[in-house]
């Protein structure tokens, strides 16, 4: 334990994270739906946030201090890395300096939509690794309008230079507009996917990412997370356990 860091009741950290009341949280602890490193935790105990791994219903809780989580409208022309050669606008001039945060993944310059920031180190591997398959939603403005066989091919894979896509969620909105859902990570892979069966794109919007949108979002604009969203992200990763029911506050 750090002497930065004071040890406090485990039912206070859930509640100071957004876990609903410190008596929701006893019930939480006291249901076993709570684990501290793996192990049931129990009534009473006390821990430092940031040196335990404290779980609820089998998904990480964001209790360390300092956590931040945004969700942004990314508009297109800004470039999704800290710092850019050619002087194009970055993501990070779009969010507070403090806490340094970094982008989870990436959209491509001129895509625009959702994007998560965070400093949240363990939930952003997660959902940046290919095992996790943590769905994205794209809404797809193409030139021309896709064919039922073309809907079907995107659906069921295509084939490009790095491999065959596995199969898609895709339907067809309106004359030249599709919604793509995909859980692969390939570089530009929704782009790559309408040329692939000649229908290339004119405009692409993240929708969703995992359980999370936000439709009232402009462009440029960002908010932060609430702790059912971030449970809904981390349910994702682990889609055979049932969501924590996060109390809500009268």
């Amino acid at each position: 334990m750090t002497e930065s860091e004071p040890v406090e009741r485990l039912q206070k950290v859930l509640a100071r994270a957004g876990y609903g009341s410190r008596r929701h949280c006893e019930t939480l602890i006291f249901d076993e739906r709570v684990t501290i490193d793996g192990k049931l935790a129990t009534i009473g105990d006390r821990v430092a946030p940031s040196e335990v791994r404290i779980e609820v219903d089998g998904i990480l809780a964001p209790v360390a201090p300092g956590l931040v989580h945004y969700l942004l409208n990314k508009p297109p022309g800004v470039v999704t890395t800290a710092a850019d050669p050619e002087g194009r606008p970055t993501i990070l001039s779009l969010v507070p300096d403090e806490p340094r945060v970094f982008p989870v993944g990436r959209l491509d310059l001129m895509t625009e939509g959702l994007i998560i920031l965070t400093n949240d180190g363990d939930l952003a591997q997660d959902l940046m690794h290919p095992s996790k398959g943590v769905e994205k939603e794209y809404l797809a403005q193409v030139h021309g309008d896709p064919t039922p066989a073309s809907v079907r091919s995107l659906r069921e894979g295509v084939a490009l230079e790095d491999g065959m896509t596995a199969p898609a969620k895709v339907s067809r909105v309106s004359e030249g507009l599709l919604r793509i859902t995909i859980h692969e990570g390939r570089n530009r892979q929704v782009r790559r996917m309408c040329d692939a069966v000649g229908h290339p794109v004119v405009r692409l919007v993240r929708t969703r990412i995992g359980g999370v949108g936000d439709a009232t979002l402009k462009p440029g604009e960002y908010r932060e997370l609430t702790v059912k969203e971030v449970t809904r992200l981390a349910s994702a990763l682990i889609q055979e356990r049932p969501p924590v029911m996060v109390a809500t506050p009268k």
